[in-house]
């Protein structure tokens, strides 16, 4: 076997870099960070040809080798370090054919390193049918380099890109941007001097980036004596490089592209866009949008729901029938499968938001909500570039706060993430659809909308009011000087790709059910054994108790003793216990210590809840003929009031709760990573719990 060829994938964002990583490596990949900085780096390997194995490097997207944010600032790093671990043999630039000018300005750059490249042409179908027809070999002979045409959503032009790779052409023959000399003479050959290099784009770079280079630590002064000496202004020189750049790629691209459809696509494009991102209208649509996922995730699910809330229900019983009386019995159905049961039967939930979210982010919708919210963001504190994790925290906070790295302002980045937690994830949506279920009664408004439906988008309404407000004060107490911009290309509408969708709910389904079902189950058994058991003296005296009212009983009511027993022991279990001594604390919320119990494994993940109710009444005795958890949630009584406990004051206190609470130790890890500091996250843990106990309360005083 030869030497392994290190490759590096590097492009504009969504050009398919990410696609055609996944296409060439398949599963044989690993996500992790690149070296002393919190970016993630996704490293896998393929084979060229039976004897050539290659080590790629899917680095972050970028406009250009210029950085705005932290990933960005990545991609010269590894291009410029020799000594980094992840420096490439050769480059792979993935350019969007649709949108060939702009995508080649990063390619100029990367070429003037002098590092060998191929050119990978994506979405050369969508080109195509856009009226977008490409010269391919004539493009290919005035950059000299290999252009090869892929379309990595319908898996093309794959095996003709790892032969380019294999058969990867000279640096010497690659065409060169412009004079980089013109721009600063003086200060690059002092560079070159300095560093060692005769590549005059290497050291322009140098003078430009030298901070962000580890390797160019010790010669830091230098570099700035260098460009105090020679008046270099790098913003401008910047902006001089890029100008030039464009006007050379004008001359190479004058008689390669043949452009028939550009006014018939943007006259499509625009027409759709009046519509849709129409500043009176615009959010009136998105809102409908979110009415129909939410509909559908209460109206589509209910059947299979059911289905699976019945069969639980089915092995539960079953297994007590059939299987010998005992510890490890109850451990396994009224722990385990009680516990794992509430977390399976929010599958079809999940699947459908999931698949909802896929398909406005394939048709580029997602692009277009995150154009409209920029203003109303500024608003209240938050740069453009937050609309973006906001969105993503529908679905779940921890990568949402990741993708935060992508705001350069110290300080719009830092709100965001203390904000972002409190929009309502899919871990809320198994707390949210069971207490719905519990207190909205199942009608339409209108004929066709659900009001359980009504119910959850106002949930998630509130949660992002709450973001938008908490955003707002945060923007007077946190303090810094920078001022940020957001540009954003908002991608042409294309239909979604089905089996994507397909992928994506089946990916995130099964994410849900391993990682939450990981907690729910070491929670479950933990929690039944803190349920079922408790101090000696007190179960013996419980015991001594109801043995002799039975004999004093007929056998029709033994059955309501031993229901009284189960429930009785319970309440003076170590679980009891500890539920107990927190009810004084939650009682003027609505809670008994039974939901006091759920609240404090919920700090471990939100949808620990429903699997902590299923495990609690499952050991308590008293709806033991009750089926589902639902049933035996709906009949459960205040002991104190000997009235319902579910009600609509409780129920809404409840769901408040959830909202605003920091009750996700994934979460409060990630931002600890991030920020390099337990500071934030403890004030985040702080401020969400504060603002969860007095919406709470101050809903259920007004509702009870």
């Amino acid at each position: 076997m030869s030497h392994i060829l290190k490759i590096a994938l590097v492009g504009n964002p969504n050009t398919g870099k990410s696609t055609l990583f996944n296409l060439l490596t398949g599963l044989n990949q690993k996500i992790g960070n690149f070296p002393g900085i919190t970016v993630d780096k996704k490293v896998g390997y393929c084979k060229l040809t039976p004897d050539q194995q290659a080590e790629v490097t899917d680095l972050p997207g970028t406009y250009s080798l210029y950085p705005k944010s932290k990933d960005e600032s990545i991609v010269f790093q590894v291009l410029a370090d020799k000594g980094n671990a992840n420096h490439p043999d050769m480059i792979v630039v993935v350019a969007d054919a649709t949108n060939l000018r702009r995508n080649l300005l990063l390619y100029s750059q990367v070429a003037d390193l002098n590092i060998p490249v191929v050119l990978a042409l994506n979405m050369t179908d969508m080109a195509k049918k856009e009226g977008i027809n490409i010269n391919v070999d004539k493009l290919s002979a005035k950059l000299g380099i290999q252009v090869v045409p892929i379309s990595a959503r319908s898996n093309t032009g794959l095996k003709e890109l790892k032969q380019a790779i294999a058969n990867i052409t000279p640096i010497a023959t690659q065409e060169k941007g412009a004079d980089m000399k013109v721009l600063a003479g003086g200060a690059i050959e002092e560079v070159k001097t300095l560093v060692g290099t005769d590549n005059d784009y290497y050291a322009l770079q140098l003078l430009h980036q030298h901070e962000h280079l580890e390797c160019y630590t010790s010669q830091y002064e230098e570099f700035e004596t260098i460009e105090r000496n020679h008046h270099f202004e790098s913003s401008k020189l910047q902006a001089a490089e890029t100008i030039a750049r464009y006007k050379h790629l004008s001359t190479i691209l004058s008689d390669v592209i043949e452009d028939t459809g550009t006014a018939k696509k943007f006259v499509i494009s625009d027409r759709i866009d009046a519509i849709l991102t129409n500043r009176f209208w615009g959010f009136f649509i998105f809102l409908f949008i979110l009415l129909f996922v939410f509909n559908a995730i209460f109206s589509w699910a209910s059947y299979p729901m059911d289905l699976i809330e019945e069969s639980f229900a089915w092995l539960t019983s079953t297994g007590h029938e059939h299987l010998p009386p005992g510890v490890l019995t109850d451990l396994l159905l009224d722990g385990v499968v009680a516990g794992l049961g509430g977390i399976v039967i929010f599958i079809p939930q999940i699947a459908i938001l999931f698949a909802f979210i896929s398909i406005l982010e394939d048709t580029g919708y997602m692009a277009r909500v995150t154009f409209m919210m920029d203003k109303i963001m500024r608003k209240f504190g938050l740069s453009g570039r937050s609309v973006v994790p906001m969105i993503g925290s529908l679905a779940c906070a921890v990568p949402s706060i990741m993708s935060a790295r992508t705001i350069e302002s110290w300080k719009d980045r830092i709100i965001t993430i203390m904000v972002a937690p409190l929009v309502s994830c899919s871990a809320r949506l198994p707390v949210y659809t069971l207490l719905i279920s519990l207190i909205i009664p199942e009608e339409n408004v209108f004929g066709f909308i659900s009001l359980q439906a009504l119910t959850l988008m106002a949930m998630y309404l509130i949660s992002i009011v709450a973001a938008m407000v908490v955003a707002f004060v945060m923007k007077f107490i946190i303090k810094a000087k920078e001022k940020s911009y957001f540009i954003m290309e908002l991608p042409v509408y294309r239909m979604p790709r089905w089996k994507n969708v397909l992928f994506t709910m089946y990916e995130k389904s099964k994410t849900f059910v391993l990682e939450a079902g990981k907690v729910i189950i070491a929670i479950s058994i933990v929690l039944w054994v803190l349920a079922s058991y408790g101090p000696s003296e007190k179960f013996k005296a419980i015991d001594s108790k109801y043995a002799q009212i039975e004999l004093k009983q007929d056998s029709l009511q033994v059955s309501t003793l031993e229901r009284d027993k189960s429930a009785e022991k319970l309440e003076n279990s170590y679980a009891g216990i500890l539920g107990h001594t927190i009810e004084p604390v939650i009682r003027p919320l609505g809670f008994d210590w039974k939901i006091g119990i759920a609240l404090i494994t919920s700090f471990a993940a939100r949808e620990a809840f429903v699997g902590t109710m299923a495990t609690i009444y499952s050991v308590d005795g008293v709806a033991d003929n009750e089926g589902t958890i639902r049933d035996k949630m709906r009949v459960a009584v205040d002991a104190k009031t000997g009235l319902p406990l579910f009600t609509f004051a409780t129920g809404f206190s409840l769901m408040l709760f959830y909202a605003f609470a920091m009750q996700c130790m994934s979460t409060v890890a990630v931002v600890y990573r991030e920020t390099k500091t337990w500071k934030w996250p403890v004030i985040q843990t702080v401020y969400m719990t504060v603002m969860a106990y007095v919406a709470s309360l101050i809903a259920y005083q007004i509702l009870k």
